[in-house]
C-alpha cells in the first residue's frame, strides 16, 4: 500500500508534528488501498499560516501578469496529470472516470480566473476618489470530498489570482486528492509559502484554521452543521467567511412542462456523482394530476444507468464514498418508507449483484409531503422524492419551505411563465428547462446554504478587500469609472 505521510509547507514536503496513520478504504472493494499520516495538528497549522503570512508580503505585490504566468504553469502541470487524477478519485471516493467534469472542469475554472484578471480593474474611479481592491491576506481553504479536486482548485486559483496566500485542508475522506494538488502546485513553481497543505481532522486542523488570528479569510465547503461551527469559530477573530453549505434543491415541473424531459434530466443531474452533490435536484414537484404520468420516465431513466467499478470507463455511477454515508442513506430511505413514502423503485440494500462496496440502489419515493424527513433533510445519495402540488402558488411555497436555498430548477414550455416562477425561488442558482450553469457566474446559496459566492468576478472579490484613497483627484481621472 502507498503511504502519504507528509504535509506541504513553505515550499517543502515536511513531516507532521504528530504521529499516527490512518487507513484509506476503497469504496468499491471495501479493501484498504493506502495509508495517510494522521498527525497533522495545531502546530502544523501555525507553521503553515506563518509561512503564508511571510509569503504574502511579496506575493501580494505581484502584478496581474506575474500571477497570470503562474496560473499558466499550474494549468500546464495540472493538465499533464488529468488521467492520473481521474483514477485517483475513482479509488479514493468512488467517482467514475467517465464523469469527466470532476477532472476536466478544474482546468476550465483556472482559465476563467486567469482571463478575468487580464481585464479586472483592481483600481477604479468613484466620485473623484481612487477605489482599490487589494488581496485580503492569508486564506484558509477547507474543501469537501464529493468534488475533491475541483472545489479545492476553485478556492486555490481565485486566491492565487487575487494575490493571496493560503493553507488548504482537504477533507478527511479525500486527503490524497489534496496531496496531488500540492504536487501540481510544487511542479508549477509556486513561490514558497503561497500555497500550503495541512492534512488532519476537521475538529483539529479545521478548527485551528478557523480560529487562527493570522488567517484573514476562510472559505469552507461542506455540510451546514460543520459550516456553522466554522463560522462561529471564525467570528471570534472577525475574519471574512465564504461558506458553501447544504442544499435540498427543488425541481418544479409546471403543468405545461415536458414531463419526459424533466424526469430524465432530473435523474441525470440528481443522480450524477451518485447523488452526492449539494446542488442535486432532490425534490421533484409535480402537479397532483401528473404524478403518475411522470413516474415511468423516472424509472426508465434509472434503468439506463450503469452502476459498477468507477475505474471502468463504461460505468456511469459508482459507490457512495464510505460506509458511514451508505448507512446514512439507508437510514433516510427507511425513514421515508416508515413515514408513508411510496416506493417507486430502488429501496434498501445494495444494488443487485453487488455483495461488496457501498453501492446504494437508485431510489424514488412518491407521495412525499413537505413535513416528511426526506423532504427536509439533505440525503446526499441517489434518492429522489416526488411531491405533489395543487397550484403554482403552493408549488412555490413548498419549494421555498426549506432552511436551504442553494439551487432551484423549473420546467415549463412558456418562457415568461418559467422566468416569473424562477424569480420567486429563494435560491442562489436557478436553471430553466435543464439549462447548463457556467463558471463565469456566481455560485452560492440563500439561507442556511451559505454565505458569499465563488467563481467568476464575484468569486474573485471574496479574496479582495476594498480601500478608498482620497486626495489623488488627478490620478483618479486616469482610471476607468466605477461600473
Amino acid at each position: 500500500m502507498e503511504h502519504f505521510g507528509q504535509l506541504y509547507i513553505d515550499g517543502e514536503w515536511v513531516a507532521p508534528s504528530g504521529d499516527g496513520t490512518r487507513t484509506l478504504i476503497d469504496p468499491t472493494s471495501e479493501e484498504p488501498w493506502a495509508t495517510v499520516g494522521s498527525g497533522g495538528g495545531v502546530a502544523d497549522v501555525d507553521r503553515a499560516v506563518a509561512a503564508a503570512k511571510r509569503a504574502f508580503v511579496s506575493y501580494s505585490k505581484t502584478s496581474a501578469d506575474e500571477r497570470i504566468a503562474l496560473i499558466d504553469r499550474i494549468i500546464a502541470a495540472y493538465e499533464r496529470r488529468e488521467a492520473e487524477l481521474a483514477h485517483l478519485i475513482a479509488r479514493e471516493v468512488g467517482v467514475p472516470v467517465s464523469f469527466k467534469a470532476q477532472v476536466s472542469g478544474p482546468a476550465g475554472h483556472m482559465k476563467v480566473a486567469r482571463d478575468l484578471i487580464r481585464t479586472y480593474a483592481f483600481e477604479q474611479r468613484l466620485a473623484e476618489t481612487i477605489v482599490r481592491r487589494e488581496p485580503i491576506g492569508v486564506c484558509a481553504l477547507i474543501s469537501p470530498w464529493n468534488w475533491p479536486i475541483q472545489t479545492s482548485v476553485i478556492k486555490v486559483i481565485y486566491g492565487i489570482a487575487a494575490g493571496c496566500t493560503m493553507v488548504l485542508k482537504p477533507s478527511d475522506a479525500s486527503p490524497v486528492s489534496g496531496v496531488a494538488l500540492a504536487e501540481v502546485m510544487d511542479e508549477a513553481g509556486t513561490p514558497p509559502g503561497v500555497f500550503n497543505l495541512v492534512i488532519g481532522r476537521g475538529s483539529v486542523v479545521g478548527d485551528a484554521l478557523s480560529r487562527h488570528p493570522d488567517v484573514d479569510m476562510i472559505s469552507f465547503t461542506g455540510s451546514t452543521g460543520a459550516g456553522a461551527k466554522v463560522g462561529e469559530a471564525a467570528a471570534r477573530t472577525v475574519k471574512r467567511q465564504c461558506l458553501e453549505l447544504g442544499g435540498k434543491s427543488a425541481n418544479i415541473v409546471l403543468t405545461d412542462g415536458n414531463l419526459q424531459k424533466a424526469a430524465r434530466w432530473n435523474i441525470q443531474r440528481g443522480f450524477s456523482n451518485t447523488g452526492q452533490s449539494c446542488h442535486a435536484p432532490s425534490r421533484l414537484l409535480v402537479h397532483e394530476s401528473q404524478v403518475e404520468d411522470i413516474l415511468p420516465f423516472l424509472v426508465d431513466e434509472i434503468g439506463r444507468m450503469r452502476v459498477g467499478d468507477p475505474r471502468d470507463p463504461a460505468t456511469t455511477h459508482g459507490p457512495l464514498v464510505h460506509a458511514q454515508q451508505f448507512d446514512s442513506v439507508q437510514n433516510h430511505i427507511r425513514t421515508g418508507l416508515e413515514e408513508g413514502g411510496r416506493l417507486v423503485t430502488g429501496g434498501l440494500g445494495r444494488v443487485d449483484g453487488f455483495d461488496r462496496g457501498f453501492f446504494c440502489k437508485p431510489t424514488v419515493l412518491a407521495d412525499v409531503t413537505r413535513d416528511m424527513t426526506l423532504a427536509r433533510e439533505e440525503i446526499f445519495g441517489p434518492v429522489l422524492v416526488v411531491m405533489p402540488y395543487r397550484t403554482e402558488e403552493e408549488a412555490l411555497d413548498i419549494a421555498n419551505d426549506s432552511v436551504f436555498g442553494l439551487g432551484g430548477y423549473v420546467f415549463s414550455e412558456d418562457r415568461k411563465r418559467g422566468y416569473e416562477f424562477a424569480s420567486g425561488l429563494r435560491a442562489g442558482r436557478v436553471s430553466y428547462n435543464g439549462a447548463n450553469t457556467n463558471s463565469l457566474t456566481p455560485m452560492g446559496g440563500y439561507k442556511q446554504s451559505g454565505v458569499g459566492r465563488s467563481m467568476g468576478v464575484f468569486g474573485l472579490e471574496e479574496y479582495l478587500e476594498v480601500k478608498s484613497v482620497y486626495g489623488f483627484e488627478e490620478e483618479a481621472h486616469a482610471l476607468p469609472p466605477h461600473v
